[in-house]
């Protein structure tokens, strides 16, 4: 059956103790409601999955959307949620008062929808499972089905108090639990999948009788029960439902997601010589047989081939890394890598830079919007900015392309194996023909012809027994 997915992101976050809204901060370099919505979107499309493969006729996709309610800070979480339909809480008062706020869009879907209500705070919640709950909400027939966990103390959770037949008879705050109740282990996850029509039908029945003076999505369920409907519960590790309410818990969302993340490389032929040393952004791809060391960091739109090894100490961002290369304390940003390429230890290719196959980029070498040609090197001490390397290209240490002039950036080029003598000076606009040589200690302002040598040094002056004279 088609579900609609509504997640809840309007509040706060004061422990958070942040200018930025709590659902915006990053985990693995991505938006803590990203995850949820990502998430969901995969589950739709498993459910879908599922539908067609048991009714190859039910083609209905008017239920499978994501509705994100949204309220404090959100000018920073809107523009993260654009593939979702909006709902504002402009009060907050309460989880069922966010359901409330959606209901116009609620009521435009089928009056035999299912509505799974996700927080905005829950990272770690995985596709399978939102799937898994809403098919055990429909496999019950249910009203309603809760996403529970347990723990060994659940102290400051709810508990779900169940009748002798296992079905839910009430969640139960811990403030307001008997002892018999605060002894049971099984907690609410705070989030649910509902059968629509039921949960429509109880909305305006929610009171904010209590102390807080909040609507609570969690009266819904004790409304269902009084009046006999059925409530189950779903089972899942608490890992996956934890909500995020502090850094402290930000950091440990992050680690559990780069332990799963970190897991599935691994098991598809990645090797990591200490797993617990390596980031991997969601959205990476790295092929098999590639070794990451400690202290890599792989974001962005990143791919790695097969064979290379990366690390220690290395960070690629938005990059291609071809197969077989060798990447040491290398700095990758915006970046293209062909096969069998080399870079560090202690390298910064920027963006807009290209290596070609073969290619080197070695100790302290920085390269910015260049292409460095098959099998040339730049092995040490050097910048290229806005220059063009042709093949078999040997640059000598503490060569620079003067590549600005104050007012615009001016192009280098270099032409097939030519040699270019330590701590030359490129001064840009300049060509530096295929097969020529320009001395150590140039400083080349005029464009060098094919097979010529260049060299520009002043006489040099030697005073003897300087040092006795001073």
């Amino acid at each position: 059956m088609p579900f609609t997915t509504l997640i809840l992101a309007a509040g706060a976050g004061t422990r958070m103790k942040s200018e930025r809204a709590k659902v915006a901060h990053t985990l693995l370099g991505k938006p803590m409601i990203r995850w949820v919505v990502d998430a969901a979107a995969a589950a739709t499309g498993l459910a879908a999955g599922s539908v067609a493969a048991a009714n190859p006729s039910d083609q209905r996709t008017d239920a499978t959307q994501i509705i994100t309610v949204i309220g404090h800070q959100r000018e920073q979480v809107e523009p993260l949620v654009p593939d979702t339909t909006l709902v504002v809480q402009e009060e907050r008062l309460g989880t069922g008062h966010a359901v409330m706020m959606a209901r116009s869009k609620l009521l435009e879907l089928p009056a035999d929808a299912s509505l799974v209500v996700l927080n905005g705070d829950t990272p770690l919640i995985t596709a399978a499972t939102i799937s898994a709950l809403a098919a055990a909400r429909a496999e019950d027939a249910a009203a309603a089905t809760v996403l529970t966990f347990k723990l060994d103390d659940p102290t400051n959770y709810g508990r779900i108090i169940r009748d002798p037949a296992d079905k839910v008879l009430r969640i139960v705050e811990e403030k307001d639990a008997t002892p018999e109740e605060r002894a049971c282990k099984e907690c609410n996850s705070g989030a649910y999948c509902f059968e629509l029509s039921a949960l429509l039908a109880q909305l305006d029945k929610l009171s904010n009788d209590n102390a807080q003076g909040e609507y609570y999505l969690t009266d819904v369920i004790g409304l269902y029960v009084a009046e006999g409907l059925t409530v189950t519960a779903h089972i899942v590790d608490a890992e996956e439902v934890q909500g995020i309410n502090s850094r402290v818990q930000l950091a440990l969302a992050s680690k559990a997601l780069q332990r799963r993340i970190n897991k599935e490389h691994m098991e598809a032929g990645v090797t990591m010589l200490d797993p617990e040393l390596v980031w991997v952004e969601p959205g990476v791809e790295i092929e098999n047989d590639v070794e990451l060391l400690p202290l890599t960091f792989l974001g962005g739109a990143t791919r790695v081939g097969s064979g290379s090894v990366l690390g220690p100490n290395t960070r690629v961002t938005d990059s291609t890394i071809g197969r077989g290369c060798h990447i040491v304390e290398t700095e990758i940003v915006g970046a293209l890598l062909e096969d069998n390429v080399a870079c560090g230890p202690r390298a910064y290719l920027r963006p807009g830079t290209v290596m070609k196959a073969g290619s080197k980029a070695g100790t302290h070498v920085e390269i910015k919007n260049s292409t460095v040609g098959s099998n040339s090197k730049v092995p040490h001490l050097s910048y290229i900015g806005d220059a063009t390397l042709g093949s078999d290209v040997n640059i000598g240490a503490g060569t620079i392309t003067c590549n600005y002039d104050g007012i615009s950036k001016n192009p280098t080029t270099i032409g097939d194996r030519a040699f270019i003598g330590s701590a030359t000076m490129l001064i840009a606009p300049v060509t530096v023909g295929a097969d020529a040589v320009t001395g150590a200690g140039s400083a080349i302002a005029k464009d060098v012809p094919e097979s010529a040598l260049a060299l520009e040094r002043n006489k040099q002056t030697t005073i003897e027994n300087w040092k006795e004279r001073q």
